[in-house]
């Protein structure tokens, strides 16, 4: 069975994913284990654009998973009413955000989007701030207990750091 090759990523396709991200609070993310078993766990996430931004605890598993191979795999889902929902799995890669500049404007946007979390501010040496650029998107809507996917290549190179997008 071969894989279906992504098509470039185009304008409503980009809206109709950010308007999900924006959405929702929660992801799944995956990474990969030293010992090659994949790792995965639920994070909360501040996305702009496509890009996505999480904190983990520096002494955790996966910020070694992440440091380690900066391949992972999230996924976002939003249940509708009638069993329907609309979800995403992206393949990607993990850089920390190390710019204080960066990591204070990020915090700057945690308290207008979440203005009912009280303490986010990961400036502290005990959490890392990561961002996922994502290079592959597959979306998923599910109607009637039917799902439909089509799949998206981000930018033009996947091997990349960043979104090419945002």
């Amino acid at each position: 069975m071969s894989a279906a090759v992504p098509t470039p990523i185009h304008g409503r396709a980009v809206a109709a994913i950010v308007d999900l991200l924006e959405r929702e609070r929660l992801m799944t993310l995956a990474c990969n284990r030293p010992d090659g078993w994949p790792q995965a766990t639920t994070v909360g996430y501040l996305n702009e654009g496509l890009n996505l931004y999480f904190i983990v605890a520096r002494d955790s598993q996966k910020f070694a998973n992440l440091q380690a191979d900066p391949r992972a795999s999230a996924a976002i889902r939003s249940q509708a009413p009638s069993g329907g929902g609309v979800g995403l799995s992206m393949a990607g890669r993990v850089v920390e955000v190390i710019e204080p500049e960066a990591v204070e404007q990020l915090n700057r946007r945690v308290v207008e989007r979440y203005p009912d979390v009280h303490v986010y501010s990961p400036s502290g040496s005990s959490v890392a701030v990561l961002h996922f650029a994502p290079a592959i998107i597959s979306a998923v809507g599910v109607t009637g207990g039917r799902s439909d996917a089509e799949t998206f290549s981000v930018g033009p190179d996947p091997e990349g750091d960043v979104s090419r997008l945002f």
